[in-house]
């Protein structure tokens, strides 16, 4: 049982590598050309924005899987509750039905 819940839980790390070097090879296509460019200040900058363009990429990621993480909790959360107010519901007594059945007045 112990290690069927560790691979669960290493399961969105893994996931979560893949995209982030996926992701990370579709920006080396997106870079401009580094030996197209003649001056070295240029070039500097060329990897300034490559690497402020990794650094946006990786937050997204990371806000969209604690977005994600956080939706899902939600989600727990409300069917918890509905399961737990229809567990309430069905060990609730029932007046009405007491009555028609003449076991109260």
């Amino acid at each position: 049982m112990r290690g069927i819940s560790r691979s669960r839980s290493a399961f969105p790390w893994r996931f979560l590598f893949f995209f982030t070097a996926a992701s990370l090879q579709f920006l080396a296509g997106l870079c401009d050309d580094p030996s197209s460019t003649k001056d070295n200040a240029k070039k500097a900058d060329s990897g300034v924005d490559t690497r402020r363009k990794i650094l946006f990429i990786f937050l997204g990621m990371v806000a969209t899987g604690l977005l994600s993480f956080g939706l899902f909790k939600f989600w727990q959360k409300k069917k918890r509750e509905e399961q737990y107010a229809r567990l309430l519901k069905l060990f609730e007594e029932d007046d009405e039905l007491e009555v028609e059945l003449g076991l109260r007045d």
